[in-house]
């Protein structure tokens, strides 16, 4: 089965981020608004439990995180995603260090950019179009996130939660 580790913003943050992302994300309808801390992998159903597990211990090990955005970037000319940049703050960048560190299936095809998609598979005239605009938004966000998720993905392409992880609790 495939799964993945997130964390999820606030609904105000969420609700902002698909204001665009049913306009520019084919994805919007498959997952909510979130922070990939850990992009899609396998397991099986035997190593489940073990992973877990670590998961737990990863989460005691860490202190809530803070999100700060600022601005709207894109990944273009690797590809035409648009996004909220994270502030990669410390606390963030070693959260998904140990989690990478920890972890089996840690191979990754990106270097970690804390991001929350808004905008992806968009034709170059459209992202140029797109993000010619959204570059222009004012977005100050600043909120403090406790807790991660382990995702699978269903038979038809969405994801839903394993399992919750609060940061620095048992």
């Amino acid at each position: 089965m495939k799964y993945g580790i997130v964390m999820f913003p606030s609904k105000k943050l969420q609700d902002l981020a698909n204001s665009y992302r049913k306009r520019y994300d084919p994805h919007y309808a498959l997952i909510p608004p979130h922070l990939t801390l850990k992009a899609a992998f396998e397991l099986s159903d035997g190593e489940i439990e073990e992973y877990s597990e670590k998961l737990k211990q990863i989460a005691k090990n860490h202190q809530p995180v803070r999100l700060t955005i600022s601005k709207v970037s894109s990944f273009q000319p690797v590809n035409n995603t648009i996004y909220f940049k994270v502030e990669p703050t410390l606390e963030l960048q070693e959260l998904h260090k140990n989690l990478a560190e920890t972890l089996p299936h840690s191979e990754t095809e990106y270097a970690f950019v804390p991001h929350i998609t808004i905008g992806q598979k968009l034709s170059s005239d459209e992202h140029s179009d797109v993000y010619g605009q959204l570059r222009m938004l004012g977005i100050n966000h600043e909120e403090v996130l406790d807790r991660f998720h382990l995702l699978y993905q269903l038979d038809n392409d969405s994801w839903t939660v394993y399992e919750t992880y609060h940061l620095g609790k048992e």
